[in-house]
This record gives structure tokens, C-alpha cells and sequence, in this order.
């Protein structure tokens, strides 16, 4: 029997996305007839570019910078939720619901918040909605490095911050399951629309394992309702590089208009 690492890492809370997740990967595991290392302790970035790594998720962005030639796409989730179907999502830019303020225009000079410097959906993503937006360079009166969206939606409840771009997948999650963490919340503005975070295994990896690994992927939702309808994920689409590639254009359109970097 094969082994390697087999981790969903993105979508992690609540806990019922948690659980649905892990009984998924449990499943594909079971029709590829392989055994799962233990991952414990390892960094992300460890994690994405282990030879032994079977199946993860990451995002677009470090995709198509830092991993850039380093890891094999398996495909792009279709999920079927509020602002994310198709096998495309985008990010919410959010406030909270009793700032007076209503048009993006308005936020200048704010306080703005981000999961990462190499988020797609919380910081490229915002950095091209803001762009045409920004006065010499700059948009806000600070930015913030939260660690992760929950921690962003975290510091709007708790007026440390003005404004946040957050995943609609990661929002979608939380609305039906933690309504509590997005109460008191409003959306301001939807940014442009990017492919979903792409699943990956090593980049040793042949083109028939990937068919075999997303075959794997889909039988197993079919499989598995419950965790079809929890995820709101009925199948993994394809994918390539080249759908990616609208990120970098997105990062380019911002530095062609002064906005390289999001401040």
C-alpha cells in the first residue's frame, strides 16, 4: 500500500466543515487504497511541497508565485454557495453594519485588516477592488496581519479594524454554521470573481495519477451526501495553471494603477 500526506486545511471551522472534510479525505484514501502519514507539526508551506504529499489544498495566489512549478494541481472545487459557483469564488469586503460609511469610496483612509500578504481572496483580491480607489500609493491609514479570516472578521466585530476582504466560501461557512462570528457584519462591496483554491499533490505526480486521485475525489462525494450537501461541494472541475492566471493579472492591473502593494 502507497502512502503520503493528506490534509484539507483551508476550510477548517466550524466544525461540522471540519468533520465533513475529514470523513471525505478518509473515503478518497479508501478508493486510492492508500495510508494517510501523519502531518502533525508540519508548517504549510512544508506541507505543499513534500515529495510524499498526496492531497492538499492551497491558495491561488502562492499557487502561482511560491509554488509556482513545485506542485501538481489536481483540480478546483465547484462549490455551490452564496458568491462561489461554478468553480470560481470571490471575497466580500465587509464592515460592520453600523458604520456609517456605505460606498468603498468612503473607507479611505480607514483601518483595513488581512489574513496574509499572500491571500488571494484577502489581500490580492481587495488590493485590485481597491486600486482604481487609492491616493499616491495608498488606500488606508493602517493595515493589520490578523493570521487568518476568522481572526479578520474577529477584529471588525471588535473595532480594530474598519474593513476586511474575506473569503465567500470561509463567510458562506460561517453564516449557516457560526452565525455568531459575521453578527453585527455588512457586506460593502464584492470583489472580481477568481478560480477556487486549487487541491494539489507532488509535483512528481503523472498526468494518469491525477486523473486516478480526482476520480477518487468525485466518487467519493457521490459516496457521501451528507458531506456533499455540508460542504455545498458536488464535484472537482479540472484544472490547470492557465485558470489561474487571472490572479497575476489582477496583481498587475493594481501595479499598473500605483497600487503594488496594499496599504
Amino acid at each position: 500500500m502507497s502512502s503520503g500526506y493528506a490534509e484539507l486545511l483551508m476550510y477548517i471551522a466550524p466544525e461540522p466543515i471540519r468533520a465533513a472534510n475529514e470523513q471525505w479525505l478518509v473515503r478518497i484514501l479508501d478508493h486510492l487504497g492508500h495510508s494517510r502519514l501523519n502531518a502533525a507539526g508540519m508548517s504549510l508551506p512544508g506541507l505543499w511541497l513534500s515529495p510524499q504529499l498526496l492531497l492538499t489544498q492551497t491558495c491561488g495566489y502562492p499557487l502561482m508565485t511560491a509554488l509556482r512549478g513545485q506542485v501538481t494541481l489536481v483540480g478546483r472545487p465547484r462549490y455551490e454557495l452564496p458568491d462561489a459557483s461554478a468553480g470560481n469564488h470571490c471575497s466580500l469586503i465587509l464592515a460592520r453594519a453600523d458604520d456609517p460609511r456605505r460606498s468603498l469610496a468612503e473607507f479611505f483612509d480607514s483601518r483595513g485588516v488581512i489574513n496574509s500578504k499572500d491571500s488571494n481572496s484577502g489581500m490580492n483580491l481587495l488590493r485590485q477592488r481597491l486600486a482604481p480607489l487609492q491616493r499616491d500609493g495608498r488606500f488606508f491609514a493602517s493595515v493589520g496581519l490578523s493570521g487568518g479570516h476568522r481572526e479578520s472578521l474577529r477584529w471588525l466585530r471588535e473595532d480594530r479594524a474598519d474593513l476586511a476582504a474575506i473569503d465567500s466560501v470561509t463567510f458562506a461557512y460561517l453564516a449557516q454554521y457560526a452565525a455568531e462570528e459575521v453578527k453585527g457584519l455588512r457586506v460593502v462591496a464584492r470583489s472580481a470573481f477568481s478560480p477556487t483554491l486549487p487541491f494539489i499533490t507532488a509535483a512528481s505526480t503523472t498526468n494518469r495519477q491525477i486523473e486516478q486521485l480526482r476520480r477518487a475525489m468525485n466518487r467519493s462525494l457521490q459516496d457521501l451526501p451528507d458531506v456533499t450537501r455540508v460542504l455545498g461541494l458536488p464535484e472537482v472541475l479540472p484544472a490547470s495553471e492557465s485558470d489561474y492566471q487571472v490572479l497575476l493579472d489582477y496583481q498587475r492591473e493594481a501595479e499598473e494603477l500605483g497600487y503594488g502593494r496594499l496599504r
